[in-house]
């Protein structure tokens, strides 16, 4: 039998999140979502753009996350912009809790995939970057392009 990638089951995706910040680690959680909520995500209507991950209370949470309502889901539905617990190991979350210390740290969802039957948030720890970061991970692409085309017309 086949394995299957994690590539090969995302739902929802926050291509922003690499533009945006410097990831420095990924760890993976598992998402609470009620009935209607899992059956919106493996629909692929979920939003990570403006998403962000916070721990109050020794829990972890995902905010400001949209997961549209359930067409079919009627009374069912709750609030699509509603805070989402996630699930780490006790450990997880205590480096979570020290990286998030640093100034200029946040942890940012990167893109929700199936596992097993279950929805999991692959989520970076990332650093804000400023605009000439930006500039230069732009100017450094292009010169990779530039330079694989060259390769490749040469061989």
């Amino acid at each position: 039998m086949k394995k299957k990638h994690v590539s090969d089951n995302v739902l929802a995706q926050n291509k922003k999140a690499r533009h945006d910040y410097l990831i420095l680690e990924t760890y993976e959680a598992g998402m609470v979502l009620t009935g209607t909520e899992i059956k919106s995500v493996r629909a692929g209507r979920m939003n990570l753009k403006d998403g962000f991950a916070r721990i109050r209370n020794g829990e972890l949470f995902l905010e400001n996350v949209h997961i549209s309502p359930y067409a079919q889901g009627n009374q069912f539905n709750v609030d699509p912009l509603r805070n989402r617990k996630l699930l780490v190991h006790k450990q997880e979350l205590r480096k979570l809790g020290n990286a998030v210390q640093d100034k200029g740290i946040t942890l940012v969802p990167l893109r929700v995939y199936l596992k097993h039957g279950f929805a999991k948030l692959l989520l970076g720890v990332a650093k804000g970057k400023h605009e000439y970061d930006k500039r230069e991970t732009i100017k450094r692409r292009e010169q990779d392009r530039e330079m694989q085309r060259v390769l490749k017309n040469r061989y």
